[in-house]
Order: structure tokens, then sequence, then C-alpha cells
């Protein structure tokens, strides 16, 4: 089994690498890694990428296994994944910036920027708020045959404008409500939605190898993708990967991105949207983002928790199975990676690996990754 491991010299002090600063064991940290790598021995992942930080310090950042396991090409700390539904938060991130600049409400009626939403027959109109917390009745995805690839954000959206159910009645996981999200952005903003993330998240906060269109120069960085079929990994075909000829950059799910870019994401929200002296989201917003807006409604993929704007929110007792504290917040993608933040722990952690099915964000490997990132904790 191979193992590389690189420290990288990050330039920002706001997420600098520094273990004993933490305030974790080393010791303790090191099970991290050689937990990975049995899982790896197993067959349940070609490689990993983990990623810890507390007290906006790196306390441990490794790479474990297999970037290719074809080409034997090792996996590296700066390997790039498809984080696929861990870019809603981000969507999400870009209509708070809206706010913060009163352009929008969260109360609005999406008919009043999306003219095509209008005369549903619905209780209530379909609010901003309602995309943001899987709520609006929204559908998963476009109609079957509708492919996203081949349509505009805007085409698909108007393809998948339908409820199912009337909004704030339940919650149901819609990719096309965050999409929907995206093609409000790029109307009120007045430019296309990657363009705008880029210019108002990206490049602020200094996350150089993200990006909804991955360039020909990075594609020798990007993991490749495995099913597990029958207990044996099975790598996934080349244009999945790349979304190639994609006429829609997915506010839902399209990001390509690094463990330490996706850190720098985290950070600023742990900061109250700040980060390395650059404001992108105000304190006021971060709060919002990260507070249960859908009451008792049963929502999320793993116990315990409540919905807020974008993120899963550990609510109550039974949310904090793997050591989370109440009210941390997170997100997975359907590759399996996965992000999170403990405000009442100052940590955040993140966990990179491609792999299409099995356990979604209660998998064994993230759970064993969310354990052992609080048990290292000193002081």
């Amino acid at each position: 089994m191979i193992r590389i491991v690189f420290l990288l010299a990050f330039s920002f002090a706001a997420l600098a690498y520094d273990p004993s600063r933490a305030g974790m064991r080393l010791d303790a940290l090191a099970r991290i890694p050689a937990r990975m790598r049995e899982y790896v021995d197993q067959g349940k992942a070609a490689g990993f990428v983990t990623l810890v930080a507390r007290h906006g310090h790196i306390a441990s950042l490794e790479a474990v296994g297999y970037q290719d396991r074809e080409t034997r090409t090792p996996m590296r700390t700066d390997t790039i994944f498809q984080i696929m539904s861990m870019t809603k938060p981000v969507t999400c991130a870009g209509i708070m910036i809206l706010l913060d600049e009163g352009r929008v409400a969260l109360i609005d009626p999406v008919e009043r920027y999306l003219p095509e939403f209008k005369g549903k027959q619905l209780s209530r109109p379909i609010t901003i708020k309602d995309l943001m917390t899987h709520t609006s009745g929204l559908p998963a995805a476009p109609p079957d045959g509708f492919d996203k690839v081949a349509h505009t954000l805007a085409e698909v959206v108007a393809a998948a404008r339908m409820p199912t159910f009337e909004p704030g009645s339940k919650w149901s996981y819609s990719n096309m409500g965050i999409a929907t999200l995206g093609r409000i952005i790029e109307v009120v903003a007045g430019k296309p939605f990657e363009q705008f993330i880029d210019e108002r998240i990206l490049t602020p906060l200094k996350m150089k190898d993200t990006s909804f269109f991955l360039p020909g120069d990075k594609e020798s960085r990007l993991s490749a993708v495995y099913t597990d079929d029958n207990g044996k990994l099975v790598r996934q075909d080349d244009a999945i990967r790349f979304r190639r000829g994609a006429k829609s950059p997915m506010p839902e799910g399209g990001l390509y991105s690094t463990a330490a870019d996706m850190a720098r994401f985290y950070q600023m929200m742990l900061n109250g949207g700040s980060l390395d002296g650059r404001q992108v989201l105000s304190p006021a917003a971060v709060t919002l983002m990260t507070t249960v807006h859908t009451g008792d409604l049963k929502t999320g993929f793993a116990p315990g928790m409540g919905y807020g704007l974008g993120w899963a929110v550990v609510r109550e007792a039974a949310g904090t199975f793997r050591y989370n504290s109440i009210g941390t917040y997170s997100h997975g993608g359907a590759y399996r990676t996965y992000g999170w933040v403990d405000p009442a722990k100052d940590m955040l952690g993140v966990i990179m690996y491609q792999r299409t099915n099995g356990g979604g964000d209660v998998a064994a490997e993230i759970n064993t990754f969310l354990a052992l990132c609080s048990a290292a904790i000193e002081r």
C-alpha cells in the first residue's frame, strides 16, 4: 500500500498548518490515515484525502491510497474531486451575498425573478427560503429523458419547475430547488451563475483549484470515480467525471475542488463570514444559514438533523453519535465527499473519496473520520 502525505505550505494565517496550536493529540490524529488505509486495503475505496482543522490551524492533512487504481497513481493532498452536492452550500452562500446587498429577500416568491413559476395551483407561492431548505416541493431531477448536460441552466430550471407537494409542508431533497437558486442569482446579478460564484466566493477565498468546469491542465489531478459492484470496486466512465460539453454549471452539484480549498470555505463560515481580511458574508448571513428552519419536519440523511439554508444542522442528541456537537453543520456529496463545521469545538473537517454508493452521509468511512477527529482533541 502506498501512502503519500504532502504538508502544504499554506500562505494564509487563517488556516495554517500547525497541529500543536490546534490543541489536538498527534498520536490520536495518526489514527485517521491508518484507519483510512484499512478501508483501502479492504477495497472500500481507492484512496482518501482527509483534513481536520481547529482554532484556525490545520491539525492533519493526509492522502492515502490511489487517485487512480488502474494506473497506480498515488492519491495526493491536492487531488481534485467531484464534490457533487457539497456545491449546494456554496450556491446558497451566493444567495446570501445578494441578501446582504439588499437585492433579494428570503420570503420573496420565486416567480418575482422567474416568471415561468407563475400560475401554479398552490396555497402560496414558492419562496427563496423554500428552495434553500428543501421544502419547495420541486423535484430531485428534471423529467425522465431530459439531458441536463445538453441544456443551459435556464432550460433545466424551466423543465423542472412543477412542484410535487405544497411548499413548506414537508422536506424532500431537491436538486432542482438548488438549481433554481442558481438561476435566480443569474437573473439578479445579470451574469452567468458560475461567474458570480467565482468573483464573489472562489476568488476572494483563494480557492484556486475549485471550478464548475474543470480546466484541461488540471485533468491529470482528478480522482477516478468508482462504484461498489458486489464488493468489488469498478471504475466509472470518464465522461461522468468530466461532464464534457455540459452547458449548465449545475449549481446543485457541479463543483470540482480539493480538501484544502473546501477547508477555506468552511473556515470562512466558522469565522462569521470572513477569511484573510475578506468579508464574503455578513455574520448575520452565517447565523441565518446555520440555524434550523425546518421545525419538527424529518430532514436530512443522518439522525437528529434539521435543515438550515443549504446546510444540514445537528439539532438534537441523536445527531451527536459521531461526536458532533449540537449546532454542527455539514453537507456531503453523491460521490462520498463530506465537509462539516463544529462551532462548539472551533473545528472543521473534510473527507474526500470517490465512490458512487455505500451509505451516503452515514457511510462507515465518514462516520469513522468524524469520530476520530473529535477523539483527538487534547484541550
